[in-house]
């Protein structure tokens, strides 16, 4: 990496980073929570952060941008308005009202699922998977294999944070997805 784009992606991320709030032991003691809620209320970080999780694929064809309840929404649809795709809503089970196709997945302590609408995407519809952040990787895993089910084009899964001690990353990369963090934070 040239020192140049070295100095630009660390400033970036101070950038990106002194705009997140953490919040210690949340939602349970040990926990820092990541919270960009205040990312998202300043209008410069919320521009910068849309910008560059896009990037890599910006002037490309991409089709549509899936989006993670709850964070992912708002994020996905910034970068989908950004890249003139159309959005995609990867909601909750019990959440949406037509035709739908689920997935289910582990959490720290059971099971959830995780639903879109069958018609969502076409076959061969190219994609990017968007999200806040990425930590053990199991709800953006569960994402991308939901995708595919239907037969999208998985280009790349974009988060504002990765936790990289938690491996999530790594999972969506095993799957054939690119990765796309825009800083990362120690710990969990």
């Amino acid at each position: 990496m040239s020192e140049a784009l070295t100095m630009a992606t660390a400033a970036i991320e101070n950038d990106l980073k002194s705009a997140i709030r953490s919040i210690p032991d949340y939602p349970k003691p040990g926990i820092m929570f990541r919270d960009i809620t205040t990312l998202l209320g300043n209008a410069r970080a919320f521009r910068r952060a849309v910008d560059e999780l896009v990037q890599p694929w910006a002037g490309g064809k991409i089709d549509k941008v899936a989006g993670i309840e709850a964070r992912g929404f708002i994020l996905g649809g910034a970068v989908a308005h950004q890249v003139s795709a159309g959005f995609v809503p990867i909601r909750k089970k019990g959440k949406l009202p037509f035709k739908r196709v689920s997935i289910g997945y582990s959490l720290e302590y059971g099971i959830d699922e995780m639903e879109m609408h069958e018609d969502a995407i076409a076959p061969g519809e190219r994609v990017i998977l968007v999200d806040d952040l990425i930590a053990t990787g199991g709800t953006a895993e569960a994402a991308v294999k939901l995708l595919k089910q239907i037969g999208a084009s998985v280009l790349a899964a974009c988060f504002i944070i990765d936790l990289p001690d938690l491996g999530g990353a790594k999972k969506i990369e095993k799957l054939g997805v690119p990765v796309r963090t825009l800083i990362t934070f120690e710990g969990h």
